[in-house]
């Protein structure tokens, strides 16, 4: 049994056709998706976290070096996608470009986009439900039991249970299983209050800009360490990603988690009405969107507050736009409440969007027997892979209410840059192997003999990879190395495309 036996286009179109997955997304539909998650945790964190870590105020040049990548990722995506309209996203574009083992590679590699990144972010939904509920909510039940906390009193809490994560997770899944449609339909409404928090900050944030904050644009060589008020340095710029055009690239690979989930729009092909004709629209016209405002947050941000505030962790964490508006914003506190408003809004958004990503993909491996078919059974009424939904949010769920957020870490960003490499490389093959076959959206600069788009997106998010640092590639090769165990033990004997009548 060769381990890079390629899945027949004929076979994955066909499926395509197969009655299954209601198609009930139009474009719209589609766009809102995509805008859905990619504006959430990211806009509002790493902007500031960038800023100060790496790239300065050069962060606006992070976003386009960024969204540059994904643009090149995007026409890739938008190519397999109305092409070959099915669940699955990457992974099966993959099973049909480079065969079975590289397939379920990047399905494993989804996961710590997908799952890992609705645990991570449902864990934050909690943290900033109770800062906008004034710490209402006891310590005991908004913490794993991983963490404690001693108080102001000398009282010791120590966490139980993460509640309010638990809480958003069953009622995205809840919502996930009665249908698609209603889900887009939740998901538009909550893109359109999220995008007008985003837009009033960036108005009346304009006001505030001072430009010498913007000079030098920069971090440049040799620039000071950040020591907090005890002297201890907190942050230092010697390495080659922390300043100049150095940091920018680093800055861009922090950034780029900000970017990621406009490829889920890919797993909604197989319920989309039109997909040869939609699919390109909401990968490409989400990710335009989102680009635009993040440049313009990107600039007011460092505009209004200096970079070397947020290179304190203290100033630049999850609060560190509220922090800009309360020190920098004189009179309006109570966009603070906004933004807070619109953090909690992106994060329901972008779990909601991640959960479906993931269910998807789970159905289209378990359709070709890589894992369990109960993960493929659709509901009798609503459609929907509801036994998925179910498994994904106890395993989600686990992580969310035991786990401490932070260790899923910038496993998210790999895995996503992963998947966007193969996709890229995916077309180029096809492009050699397959040059007769319909393609309703093609994307440009691709001849066969020099397909650029596809070189260009596969080399710049590699070099966003080799940005990412050391402990999170090695904790992304472990989880790797674990995926290849369940493939040898499990799925390689019940693959459908292998297994012997």
């Amino acid at each position: 049994m060769s381990l890079f036996v390629k899945k027949p286009l004929e076979q994955l179109l066909a499926a395509s056709n197969e009655k299954g997955l209601k198609r009930t997304l139009g474009p719209a539909n589609l766009i809102a998706l995509g805008i859905g998650a990619i504006i959430g945790a990211g806009l509002f964190v790493r902007t500031a976290a960038a800023a100060g870590q790496a790239a300065g105020p050069a962060v606006t040049i992070s976003f386009i070096i960024a969204a540059v990548g994904c643009a090149f990722a995007g026409l890739c995506y938008a190519e397999f996608a109305s092409m070959i309209p099915v669940a699955g996203s990457a992974y099966a574009y993959s099973y049909v470009t480079m065969g079975e083992i590289v397939a379920w590679i990047i399905g494993w590699a989804l996961i710590m986009e997908y799952a890992l990144g609705a645990a991570t972010v449902s864990i934050a939904w909690s943290e900033y439900l109770n800062r906008l509920l004034g710490g209402g909510i006891p310590y005991e039940w908004c913490h794993s039991p991983f963490e404690s906390i001693t108080d102001a009193n000398g009282v010791f809490h120590q966490g139980i249970i993460n509640a309010p994560a638990l809480i958003i997770l069953l009622l995205l899944t809840l919502l996930l299983i009665k249908g698609t449609q209603e889900s887009a339909f939740v998901n538009a409404i909550i893109v359109f209050i999220k995008v007008a928090i985003v837009v009033l900050f960036i108005f009346i944030g304009w006001q505030f800009i001072n430009p010498g904050n913007h000079t030098p644009y920069m971090i440049p060589e040799g620039a000071a360490p950040v020591i907090d008020q005890s002297g201890k340095v907190i942050r230092e710029y010697t390495e080659w990603n922390k300043f100049g055009w150095g940091g920018v690239l680093g800055g861009a690979a922090i950034v780029f988690f900000a970017f990621i989930g406009f490829d889920a729009v890919s797993t909604a092909a197989q319920e989309a009405k039109n997909p040869k004709r939609d699919m390109p629209i909401g990968i490409l016209g989400s990710l335009v969107v989102c680009t635009i405002l993040y440049i313009l947050f990107g600039h007011v941000l460092t505009g209004v507050a200096p970079w070397q505030d947020f290179a304190d962790p203290q100033k630049g964490g999850e609060a560190s736009v509220a922090y800009a508006i309360s020190h920098y914003m004189p009179g309006y506190e109570w966009l603070s409440t906004a933004v807070t408003i619109a953090i909690l809004a992106g994060f329901s958004s972008v779990i909601l969007v991640m959960l479906l990503g993931q269910s998807r993909v789970f159905y289209t491996m378990s359709n070709d027997g890589l894992i369990p078919k109960v993960f493929s059974v659709l509901h009798p009424r609503f459609q929907t892979p509801y036994r998925s939904n179910w498994i994904l949010f106890v395993f989600v769920g686990l992580f969310a209410a035991f786990v401490p957020g932070h260790v899923a870490g910038d496993l998210t960003s790999f895995g996503t840059l992963f998947a966007f490499v193969l996709v890229s490389l995916g077309v180029w093959i096809l492009r050699i192997k397959s040059p007769n076959i319909e393609r309703p959206f093609k994307s440009p600069l691709s001849s066969k003999k020099f397909p650029l788009v596809p070189i260009l997106g596969a080399v710049i998010c590699t070099a966003m990879i080799a940005a990412i640092d050391s402990r999170t590639l090695t904790v992304a090769a472990v989880w790797m190395v674990i995926g290849l165990v369940v493939y040898f033990a499990y799925s390689r004997h019940h693959s459908k495309l292998t297994k012997k009548p």
